[in-house]
């Protein structure tokens, strides 16, 4: 079930989401003043002219990008001008130019070969290719940079949750296919007066903080929306628009979210993970019944609560700190059906199964008699990212205590001398070298040696007491 209509938004600290939005909107309504933009209607429907006060928003995104991006975008807008080709800047760096946030990936759509456009525009500029014809899509890389040429097209979907088959299209069409009013904007290239196609009231829904669907089936077509309702709306502090919440319950009731394949439900968990604030969508996701239905035990984000505060308070996280308190709450059982469901590449594995192996051992690691040397044993080898996020999350105070002091001093000692120095004090070549090198290597961890000569003075002794 989804529960909870819109989620509380005060306490958050400076940089929430809201405070940032409220902040931003200041940019758009400089835009709305002015009317410049298309509503509703057609793409051939009447724009106002009144352009002399303003600049115009594809130099606002030209001024937000540099390197190859913006080699890639000017080569564009020159072809689109002389030769009047129908390309279009559409989606996310629209909105993002819109609200005067920063632009990270550049989108277009083009009415014509989207395949063809990039080849000759990879030849012009020495870029490298990859088309994906089934899609009718092209990736232009150049130095660092990639963006994407899509042919615009219609989409239906043979079923929940399946890809959809792609037919060429209008720029109508193209937008008609997005998830949302506020990604479903564009801004032609070849339009001298360059201005915005807004055909689905996406300013309308910037300007009031609603995230809206574009029809009344849309999480149903495609369940990753469900994620990325949650991200856009913790991202932008918007709110669900009442009508789009309601669409949320059958898409997650129906079970549609675990008919997605691992490949793609990864893909939107990861997309979430390198949000800026990874645990606001997280948390919202489990409010709305998304993580649910990728494994039952994940209902349970308290962890993920509590990684979020400590970030609040000074803590810096990675993504895969974020997963480590995603996981926290599993079996290890739990969490290998999970890796398994998601298709986890080795280093999100990785993660799961070490941060599941150290909640086993909490109780271990809280004993009060438990010694550094033990602390070295039980750890070494671990991630370090799970090891952060359970010094982080654990219900145990003496756990994480321990697990910080072996992140920032123990994991940093070693003796000075080494086996050549144990041969050269006249240690037997073989096996008790190592043994005597662990025995030394305890002793440090846990306080015994301070200095080189307390380390000659250690190795001597063993050496006697072996004899």
């Amino acid at each position: 079930m989804v529960t909870g209509g819109h989620p509380r938004r005060e306490g958050r600290g400076v940089s929430s989401p809201v405070q940032d939005a409220i902040a931003l909107r200041a940019a758009l309504s400089l835009w709305i003043r002015d009317g410049w933009y298309t509503r509703g209607g057609t793409a051939g429907g009447p724009a106002t002219p009144k352009l002399q006060h303003m600049t115009s928003l594809v130099d606002a995104v030209d001024a937000r990008i540099d390197g190859g991006q913006k080699t890639i975008l000017r080569a564009l807008r020159r072809c689109a001008l002389e030769w009047s080709l129908p390309v279009y800047l559409v989606g996310g760096p629209v909105r993002d130019a819109l609200m005067d946030l920063p632009i990270h990936d550049l989108d277009f759509v083009v009415e014509g070969d989207a395949a063809a456009l990039a080849r000759d525009l990879a030849g012009e500029l020495d870029g490298k290719i990859v088309v994906h014809q089934a899609f009718g899509t092209a990736s232009i890389s150049l130095g660092n940079d990639r963006i994407d040429i899509v042919t615009a097209r219609k989409e239906v979907y043979p079923h929940p949750g399946a890809l959809p088959r792609v037919t060429p299209g209008t720029i109508a069409d193209d937008l008609a296919r997005r998830d949302f009013s506020i990604n479903a904007m564009a801004l032609p290239l070849r339009d001298g007066r360059r201005r915005l196609l807004d055909l689905h009231g996406g300013v309308r829904d910037l300007e009031a903080g609603l995230i809206r669907t574009l029809h009344a089936g849309s999480f149903v077509d495609d369940p990753t929306r469900v994620f990325r309702v949650a991200r856009y709306e913790q991202r932008l502090g918007f709110q669900i628009e009442e009508n789009t919440f309601r669409q949320l319950e059958p898409a997650v009731a129906c079970g549609q979210i675990s008919g997605l394949s691992p490949d793609r439900a990864r893909h939107e968990i990861e997309r979430i993970l390198n949000e800026r604030q990874p645990g606001l969508p997280l948390v919202r996701l489990a409010m709305l019944g998304g993580l649910s239905q990728l494994s039952p035990s994940l209902s349970c984000v308290e962890a993920v609560e509590r990684m979020a505060a400590a970030v609040r308070g000074g803590e810096t996280a990675s993504p895969m700190m974020y997963l480590a308190a995603l996981v926290y709450p599993l079996t290890p059982m739990q969490g290998e059906a999970l890796v398994q469901r998601l298709n986890m590449p080795n280093s999100w594995a990785r993660v799961v199964r070490d941060t599941l192996t150290l909640t086993e051992l909490e109780g271990q690691l809280a004993s009060p008699t438990l010694a550094n040397s033990q602390i070295v044993r039980i750890l070494k080898g671990l991630s370090e990212d799970a090891i952060r996020a359970v010094s982080v999350v654990s219900f145990l105070p003496d756990v994480g205590g321990r697990l910080r002091e072996y992140l920032f001093k123990l994991r940093l000692l070693s003796p000075k001398l080494d086996g050549n120095d144990m041969l050269a004090m006249g240690a037997r070549p073989g096996p008790a070298v190592g043994r005597i090198l662990r025995e030394l290597c305890d002793a440090k961890f846990d306080g015994q040696l301070d200095t080189v000569e307390d380390e000659r003075r250690f190795i001597r002794e063993t050496l006697a007491g072996n004899t």
